[in-house]
């Protein structure tokens, strides 16, 4: 490290990081906008900064109830991926697979994408059969997908236990190459600068409390600050998309529930993959700070709980040590849970709503992170243009009344 290098970090070390120029500014919320989308989270972010490279709409305004990024983005286990089974899913999580590789370079801030692979395993002739009709499908749609046999498995993760002697033995696994993990704080902060470079305005701390209404369309919301006029308005909002629709009259066929995950102490690196078992219910991958990250599916019960239980903890831990026995000499760091929409059929919907001037962003369930930026490129576009994009369109809200649902309740592997 050079003389200048020390000097620089001891002079900013010791402004406290006062004389640091701000990521975003804080303004404070102006009386009317073209837009606002309620809930500054990825998704959110992620729409209007499209709104205004995309579309040219830069009067927009980001509502956060708390700090950015401060939900769901902040509390997920960073993986993306796009092997889906159906078309309309495999479409739109492919676009946000392109995007997110050339997101750093898109918006001058590096997201940390790591393309390091995701496993899915099979431990049964039935599972084997389920993946290769997955992996033709995904194939099918011109993503990348293939089948490993338990010897390319083992040589790629090395630590995972694969003795025909096993109480799951591997018979082999479906491997999406391109997958892999993002840093999700670094998502949000970067896409965050963007937005406000193009002159999006970014308000923290600024709870929508209401949405107005008159003569059937939106007028506005009313906020914690004061209330705020927008002729449209977008809601993305992981965890609470049930509770802001209700505001405009709406219910919606959404459940929120929690979603548990954990982290182990940091380690050396020994897990350059993300690994996923369906059968035996867990998916383990390590972070850039070598810390193994874990998760499994949903609580069964509905509510809004950002608080790890210790039944699903010790069911992770044990589903991790049938796959890593290894991995029982880790000590647990920590562990905690967001709270997810999900719908029926485990597929969002991102849609103008009955009302006009509103449009909803949610419903993601377990796989809202790896869509952030196809999200809120599709939404963008959908509100500009006051109708769905074609990789959006079958995620309407009516889809549930004429029967067009789009199940991909086997697409997590584990969460769903």
């Amino acid at each position: 490290m050079s003389r200048y290098s020390i000097f620089s970090l001891v002079r900013n070390a010791l402004s406290y990081n006062q004389d640091w120029s701000e990521a975003w500014r804080s303004p404070e919320p102006q009386p009317t906008y073209d837009v606002v989308i309620i809930g500054g989270g990825g998704h959110g972010l992620a729409t209007a900064y499209y709104l205004a490279k995309e579309h040219g709409i830069n009067n927009v305004a980001v509502l956060e109830k708390g700090w950015l990024g401060g939900g769901n983005t902040g509390r997920n286990t960073t993986i993306i991926r796009s092997n889906y089974l159906w078309d309309e899913s495999a479409h739109l999580y492919e676009k946000s697979l392109k995007l997110y590789e050339g997101l750093s370079r898109d918006i001058n801030y590096n997201i940390m994408l790591s393309q390091r692979g995701v496993l899915n395993l099979a431990h049964t002739l039935g599972d084997m059969r389920e993946l290769s009709r997955r992996v033709n499908a995904i194939r099918l749609n011109g993503i990348d997908s293939e089948i490993l046999t338990p010897a390319e498995v083992k040589a790629m993760v090395p630590l995972l236990n694969i003795s025909p002697e096993a109480r799951y033995p591997v018979l082999g696994a479906s491997l999406q190459r391109r997958g892999g993990v993002a840093r999700h704080d670094a998502v949000a902060w970067g896409l965050a600068r963007a937005a406000d470079g193009l002159g999006v305005d970014i308000i923290q701390n600024c709870e929508v409390t209401g949405i107005k209404r008159e003569g059937g369309r939106v007028t506005g919301v009313e906020t914690n600050r004061g209330d705020i006029a927008a002729p449209k308005i977008g809601i993305c909002v992981a965890g609470h998309s049930s509770q802001l629709a209700a505001m405009a009259g709406l219910r919606l066929p959404i459940e929120s529930h929690p979603l548990q995950a954990l982290v182990s102490e940091p380690l050396k690196p020994v897990l350059d993959c993300v690994v996923m078992s369906n059968q035996v219910h867990v998916y383990v991958s390590q972070s850039d700070r070598g810390e193994l990250v874990m998760g499994a599916g949903i609580d069964r019960y509905v509510g809004y709980s950002q608080r790890g239980g210790l039944a699903v903890l010790s069911e992770t831990i044990a589903a991790a040590l049938e796959l890593f026995p290894v991995f029982s000499r880790v000590r647990l760091l920590r562990h905690w849970a967001g709270t997810v929409d999900t719908c029926p059929d485990a597929s969002p919907i991102v849609a103008k709503m009955p009302v006009d001037g509103l449009y909803l962003n949610g419903g993601w369930g377990t796989g809202g992170f790896k869509a952030t930026p196809g999200s809120g490129w599709v939404f963008a576009h959908t509100i500009a243009q006051d109708r769905p994009h074609a990789l959006n369109a079958p995620f309407s809200l009516e889809r549930f009344s004429t029967g067009t649902l789009v199940d991909e309740h086997g697409a997590a592997a584990v969460a769903h």
